[in-house]
């Protein structure tokens, strides 16, 4: 099993792959640049082939997470030309850095026309994979539905990579909090959403799953990540998860709370014996 979680980047990328190996995690999630910002980083591209190499190294997977403010669907042309070059800066660092490549939020608009903030999401999107010649890829994330409905089902996942340019040059990211916030998941084994991700061609597509557990119940579109074990999902629903052969070589990133020691390790270690050892 590939099991970590979202480490600092402090001391540079090769710092945060051996901050994450200290956890017994054999994969980790990072933000490529300031998290709150959208300005382009001229970053250490010594030091990114230097995680790569540690990566490789010590078979451990990784993932890039784009920073807050970016926004595919915004209604600000202007918001929407920064985050492209955004992405494309994050791309870069991903790709030296190894990793598979970089989480972004499905979009949020608030205009009159919601189909309108569909097709910007579209636009966006082609626009960075038309202009992307990379390994790296775009991993679209689902949305809790705590500032807009748009993106969280997996109907709106396959709809949007199918009408993008270059649709192989992204997949997704799936978060489990959020598919249980939107209430598109109960929590329960054997869920509708796994079925329904297979039939329209996007489970082949997941590279990685946030596995968080949820500070509030299912349908509350409330996005708060809970310590494993401890939130509302309840562990049949997540044992069952984490069991798919789907997602057997999958990355499961935890983006919940540390524990009582302050870090990750007892989760790392809870979700691997959920898992089943794998």
């Amino acid at each position: 099993m590939i099991i970590g979680c979202h480490v600092s980047t402090r001391g540079g990328y090769l710092e945060a792959a051996k901050r994450a190996h200290a956890v017994r995690a054999n994969g980790f999630q990072y933000f490529p640049k300031n998290p709150r910002s959208l300005a382009p980083k001229m970053f250490d591209r010594a030091d990114a082939g230097r995680c790569a190499q540690y990566c490789s190294g010590n078979g451990m997977v990784s993932i890039a997470h784009s920073p807050y403010p970016t926004n595919v669907a915004a209604e600000d042309p202007v918001h929407l030309e920064r985050t492209v070059i955004s992405l494309l800066n994050d791309l870069d660092i991903a790709e030296a850095c190894g990793s598979l490549g970089v989480v972004v939020h499905f979009g949020v608009y608030k205009g009159k026309d919601i189909l309108q903030g569909y097709r910007n999401s579209v636009l966006t999107l082609s626009l960075v994979a038309a202009q992307w010649h990379g390994k790296a890829k775009l991993l679209i994330e689902n949305q809790a539905g705590d500032h807009t409905m748009m993106g969280t089902t997996i109907e709106e996942l396959a709809q949007v990579r199918s009408l993008c340019t270059d649709s192989h040059k992204i997949g997704f990211c799936l978060d489990t909090c959020h598919l249980f916030a939107s209430g598109v998941w109960d929590g329960s084994p054997e869920a509708d959403w796994l079925a329904t991700a297979q039939r329209l061609d996007v489970l082949p597509h997941i590279a990685a799953i946030h596995l968080n557990d949820s500070v509030y119940a299912s349908g509350e579109k409330r996005d708060r990540h809970a310590i494993l074990g401890e939130g509302h999902i309840g562990t049949d629903g997540l044992h069952w998860l984490l069991q798919q052969p789907a997602f057997a070589d999958t990355p499961f990133i935890l983006e919940t709370p540390a524990g009582a020691d302050g870090s990750h390790g007892g989760q790392i270690t809870l979700a691997k014996q959920w898992g089943g050892g794998r």
